[in-house]
């Protein structure tokens, strides 16, 4: 088998069926299977997807949520491809990308992973795409909306290309095209993140094992993220930060003063709960 594309499913018929069909729109040059995984949704989302599929996609039942990366890892278990698609299960496949990245990959053995160019649905980028891996300073210009002429302060990348392709340090979990070999060097997702954080950790130990990490802007799938302005679920805002905690301690907090470490825990603290405070009065959408 050529390719694993791995989509993790929780409650989201519509969606993941949309995501799929758009995947066997195309033919390809390779082989391929995808594998849905079902975080234990509490509606009939599977038994549909099942129906709907039948034998053309594998299907894991999950007994329980415990997360979009141990959704992810009871896949990647079972995945028989030398390579493997994480892809959400919000995102349109474009024609030709998975081809291209495939071919991409195929040329540079020294790739651990590739990201495409990813779009909202209103066309513009999803910035999560091609990312520098966070620190104590440029987390502190992005999260507190400071403006900075340094592009090593630059988090976003925003002043490279967009539909070039070129090495970067962090993809985003809701495209990545990875080696199996290079997966089975680093392990798989950190199950400590529930839902955010894991992407950003799986690249950061890619790159430290010494494989490349690529943004391929010439490819692009649309992720049907929701727009910043909706009401979230309290516990969406509290995994967003409580990854910023994990991640930190994993990866930095060894190499930072003590004191450091306490500023920053205490900024992720106050942020979350500042968040949660303002998240109270959004309008839900």
């Amino acid at each position: 088998m050529d390719l694993s594309v791995v989509i993790v499913n929780y409650q989201t018929f519509e969606l993941t069926k949309n995501t799929v069909n758009s995947i066997f729109e195309y033919d390809y040059p390779f082989s391929y299977e995808i594998i849905v995984v079902d975080n234990a949704s509490a509606d009939d989302s599977l038994s549909k997807l099942q129906d709907y599929f039948k034998d053309k996609v594998k299907f894991i039942a999950s007994s329980e949520n415990r997360g979009f990366a141990a959704g992810n890892n009871q896949a990647l278990n079972v995945a028989n491809g030398r390579y493997v698609l994480l892809l959400n299960s919000d995102t349109i496949v474009w024609e030709n990308t998975l081809e291209n990245i495939y071919d991409y990959m195929e040329k540079h053995s020294d790739v651990g992973a590739t990201g495409c160019r990813v779009l909202l649905e209103n066309g513009e980028l999803d910035k999560a795409c091609k990312r520098s891996f966070p620190n104590v300073k440029n987390s502190f210009f992005r999260l507190f909306h400071i403006p900075t002429k340094s592009e090593d302060d630059n988090y976003n990348l925003d002043k490279l290309p967009d539909g070039e392709v070129y090495e970067i340090d962090c993809l985003t979990g809701a495209f990545m095209f990875i080696r199996k070999e290079a997966l089975d060097e680093v392990g798989f997702l950190d199950e400590t993140f529930f839902m955010y954080g894991e992407d950003i950790d799986l690249c950061y130990r890619i790159k430290k094992a010494g494989w490349k990490i690529i943004y391929y802007g010439k490819s692009k799938i649309t992720h049907l993220k929701g727009a910043s302005s909706k009401k979230q679920k309290s516990k969406l805002i509290y995994e967003f930060y409580r990854a910023m905690y994990v991640y930190y301690k994993k990866h930095h907090s060894h190499e930072s003063f003590f004191i450091t470490n306490i500023v920053v825990y205490f900024g992720i603290f106050v942020l979350c709960v500042l968040k949660l405070f303002l998240n109270l009065f959004k309008k839900k959408s």
